[in-house]
């Protein structure tokens, strides 16, 4: 077995921890880049709690990707690219109905390992109906440096394939107009996924997320959050300190 293969197996099994309120039962879903074309992604209907090496499917992302730009696609023409993307002969198991979305988002190489989770207080937000208004600051500094300046914010949309044209419409915006890839994808209804170059990395990002919701869940009850001024934003997020400090906290 491989060190990311490994690596992944651990990250899952993490965020399946019981207690953890980042998955219970079949939900959420992990990948990582073995190469520039192939990716492990959790196979559809496992667990994360207790998953290990066959829990996870092999995937061609070239395959995988076209689909997206497809606008007549139909449920059969995904299930029929789902099945022609596995790279292993006769392979049975299902990839997970997101992985398109994990393609999208393990093509840039700055990204290896991908984990997409529904933490409870995260959610508390995202389906509320204040979602947008309250993922859209920071409310602390270390929220800053694990997170990044900001976050992607998706309407919801069906799971599966419009997720993944959405995502990636939100994403280049958040490109073009920040002139970085982000760290999180907080997407209304359903969840949160965290990206990164290391398990580490994501999880951290995650842990964040999760901690600055619940803060933001108590701030409603006190009148409303406070957000920092996009200054003392920058400000954080520019610190050589603080960048330091985060490539220890993220593994980097």
């Amino acid at each position: 077995m491989s060190e990311i293969f490994k690596q992944l197996i651990d990250l899952s099994r993490r965020l399946g921890e019981p207690g953890s309120d980042f998955a219970i039962l079949g939900e959420g879903n992990t990948s990582a880049r073995i190469d520039d074309d192939a990716f492990y992604v959790k196979a559809s209907g496992t667990t994360l709690q207790n998953i290990d090496e066959r829990g996870f499917v092999r995937v061609s992302m070239s395959k995988v990707l076209p689909i997206l730009d497809k606008p007549d696609a139909s449920d059969a023409d995904v299930s029929w690219v789902l099945h022609a993307s596995l790279l292993d002969e006769g392979e049975k198991r299902r990839p997970s109905v997101e992985t398109m979305l994990h393609a999208l988002l393990l093509r840039f190489p700055e990204y290896r390992f991908v984990a997409h989770a529904h933490p409870v207080y995260t959610n508390m937000l995202l389906c509320s109906n204040r979602a947008e208004e309250a993922v859209s600051g920071r409310i602390f500094p270390d929220q800053i440096v694990s997170m990044g300046h900001k976050s992607v914010y998706v309407p919801y949309v069906d799971p599966g394939l419009p997720l993944a044209r959405e995502v990636r419409q939100r994403l280049m915006t958040f490109v073009e107009q920040e002139g970085m890839l982000p760290r999180v994808i907080l997407m209304q209804n359903h969840g949160a996924i965290a990206m990164g170059e290391s398990p580490k990395a994501v999880l951290s990002c995650l842990e964040m997320t999760e901690k600055a919701s619940r803060i933001l869940v108590g701030t409603y009850a006190l009148g409303g959050p406070h957000f920092l001024s996009e200054a003392h934003v920058n400000r954080i997020f520019t610190r050589p300190d603080e960048k330091y400090r985060l490539q220890s906290i993220a593994g980097s």
